[in-house]
């Protein structure tokens, strides 16, 4: 959840509401984002 608030910017309550699958889904976009903004894969 740290790396969705991070790239993102939601609250907690936000993803709090998520399921787990919707979860892991924007935790591996906002993997993704960060590898592309820091020059990475």
């Amino acid at each position: 959840m740290a790396d969705i608030a991070a790239i993102f910017h939601w609250p907690l309550d936000v993803m709090l509401a998520m399921p787990v699958d919707e979860l892991f889904a924007w935790q591996r976009r906002a993997a993704d984002r960060w590898n592309r903004m820091q020059g990475g894969e």
